[in-house]
């Protein structure tokens, strides 16, 4: 998880995965057995995701200007017309684990989604194992505020040391209600308290979401599924506010987007993919706003009292 190996002056060096290693799964939305592998790559090439059984192998790079419009999940399309689906957990997962670098092939239309969460992801992450290479890694540094809102939801990155993160979410189920949390992002702190969070669903939804072509690979397996005021899933939540928790999961993996990862402090009011893309769309048009600099190893230390501990994140009243 991370390094602290530096090149010169305690500059960062890049990271990737030491060995391919393969998994497989079923699509959330597709419904579809997907086989997955994680590959190595060169410095500087990012994150890219190669669609097997296309032209030529297609490759789609993780970038914010790949996103096109769709419900439920962050989806990149190529110049090809390529559409690599449900990136957002295992996206995370690479955010969380420090890897700059890696090629994800993919048998089918999207990421599977394993159990629901990052975890699996990390799992094999550390499994393939991690490698510095001869390259600074670099962060995107946040200079000044940057905010878009609507009539309910709003995000906004303002300067900070690190990555931290404060989101609220508030739905109209007496399960999940209001929830706020805030978060110091490191290796550590994401593999303890972010990665094992799932995705979540209402049982009421679900035939709509079906007739739409959506949610097709639900289940009990790889997502916490509410109905009215009770959790369907054996053995409940993984943490007392685990919703709010997976929305940051899913926050960190579009923030990776970037290319890079973010030194600045993130706040969202009921946000999701859309609304952080909207954000990353007005940050980039906006050049006083940030700039690129190589990450050190001061950035990996968590400022003293600027995260909530878990066992006092819990859910706020409604």
């Amino acid at each position: 998880m991370g390094s602290r190996n530096g090149i010169g002056d305690g500059v960062l060096r890049q990271r990737t995965l030491k060995n391919s290693i393969h998994c497989s799964g079923i699509g959330l939305h597709s419904g579809l057995k997907v086989n997955m592998t994680l590959h190595p790559a060169e410095a500087n090439t990012g994150i890219r995701f190669r669609r097997n059984g296309t032209v030529n192998g297609a490759e789609v790079a993780a970038t914010w200007m790949n996103v096109v419009q769709a419900p439920l999940s962050t989806t990149l399309m190529g110049d090809d017309g390529v559409k690599v689906g449900t990136i957002e957990h295992l996206m995370s997962a690479l955010a969380g684990c420090a890897v700059d670098n890696a090629v994800v092939e993919l048998s089918g239309p999207e990421v599977p989604v394993m159990d629901g969460s990052a975890a699996p992801f990390v799992f094999l992450i550390e499994c393939a194992g991690t490698v510095a290479q001869d390259a600074p890694r670099r962060a995107l540094e946040i200079l000044k505020e940057v905010a878009v809102a609507d009539t309910r939801r709003s995000a906004s990155v303002t300067p900070g040391q690190g990555l931290s993160i404060d989101f609220e979410i508030d739905f109209d189920n007496p399960v999940v209600a209001r929830q706020n949390w805030s978060l110091q992002v490191t290796p550590a702190s994401y593999k303890q308290d972010v990665s094992r969070a799932r995705t979540f669903g209402f049982l009421q939804e679900v035939d709509k979401l079906r007739a739409m072509g959506l949610a097709l690979g639900g289940s009990l397996d790889n997502a916490v599924v509410i109905s009215g005021d009770r959790i369907l899933n054996d053995g409940g939540l993984r943490y007392e506010n685990e919703f709010v928790r997976h929305k940051v999961l899913d926050l960190i993996g579009d923030l990776y987007l970037i290319g890079a990862p973010v030194i600045g402090r993130v706040r969202c009011v009921r946000a999701g993919h859309a609304m952080t893309l909207r954000m990353l769309k007005a940050l980039f048009a906006d050049q006083d706003a940030w700039r690129w600099r190589d990450m050190t190893e001061t950035d990996l230390e968590a400022p003293m009292g600027a995260s909530v501990p878990p066992t006092r994140a819990v859910a706020a009243p409604a």
